[in-house]
């Protein structure tokens, strides 16, 4: 397994990306000998487009994600990965932030205004790690926010779960229901269900439960808490989402861990 990686020396970096081409190019090898290539029944591996301008860096990502079921194309500035999303749209975009030229803040902000490419999984992989930087990534509406140093293992789990909420199989809310993790939610009925038993929820608390549970995995701010949940209650703030989440884990007992806090961010429901 790859150490965490991080901004350092060119060549510390250099030798990273040698030693993971030549054990990655052996397993190829091993595979094709095991397995054949080319392989009509074999499924289409996700290709991702990394953009990070640090050469030997964005190398060992690719090679670190080959390894692990990924095809990735690399960019190194916002303007080549523009160019090559024009030409090709990949299935994930890995963006990081600081770029020369068209910062990766800029990129997230013209793919989603363009409805061609604004369903994009997207994850933001960089050295910003200050609590405004990772909002206004996901309020922009990135799917996720890594910071370096980082775990390749770690990257590619995040990068199969933005994968899964956006494919084929997604489990994204259906209609006017949803079903997981032990709750059931009728929205026709304005019932909440958990494990069986009956709970009676307010009208936040229930559209705040709502807008996490159709949309497992991902992160939402205090922000779009607030905006999901104004209706009845029109006062709520972003502080009160905190309270209201307190009252509503109570509520939950048993399922109360499905709702998760991502420290300095906001809340998600569990993957």
């Amino acid at each position: 397994m790859l150490p965490r990686i991080h901004r350092t020396a060119p060549n510390i970096l250099q030798l990273l990306s040698f030693s993971c081409l030549f054990h990655y190019s052996a397993r190829v090898k091993t595979d094709s000998a095991n397995h054949g290539t080319n392989r009509g029944d074999t499924p289409a591996l996700p290709r991702v487009l990394a953009v990070e301008d640090e050469q030997p860096l964005l190398e060992v990502i690719r090679v670190g994600l080959a390894k692990e079921g990924f095809t990735v194309d690399g960019a190194e500035s916002g303007e080549e990965a523009l160019a090559l999303i024009s030409r090709s749209r990949p299935d994930l975009l890995l963006l990081d932030l600081m770029l020369p030229g068209i910062d990766g803040i800029e990129v997230c902000r013209i793919l989603k205004a363009d409805p061609a490419t604004a369903g994009i999984p997207m994850v933001m992989l960089t050295a910003r790690d200050s609590e405004a930087d990772i909002v206004r990534g996901l309020e922009l509406g990135a799917d996720d926010y890594l910071t370096k140093p980082f775990s390749l293992r770690v990257l590619a789990a995040r990068l199969r779960s933005a994968l899964r909420r956006h494919g084929p199989g997604a489990t994204a809310a259906q209609g006017n229901a949803i079903s997981r993790g032990g709750i059931a939610l009728d929205r026709s009925r304005r019932e909440t269900l958990v494990e069986g038993r009956k709970v009676d929820l307010t009208y936040t608390e229930f559209e705040i439960l709502w807008l996490l549970a159709s949309s497992p995995g991902v992160v939402h701010t205090r922000s779009r808490i607030v905006d999901a949940a104004r209706g009845g209650d029109a006062s709520i703030t972003e502080r009160a989402v905190d309270v209201r989440i307190v009252g509503l884990r109570r509520k939950l007992g048993t399922a109360s861990g499905s709702i998760e806090t991502v420290r300095g961010v906001g809340y998600r429901f569990a993957d």
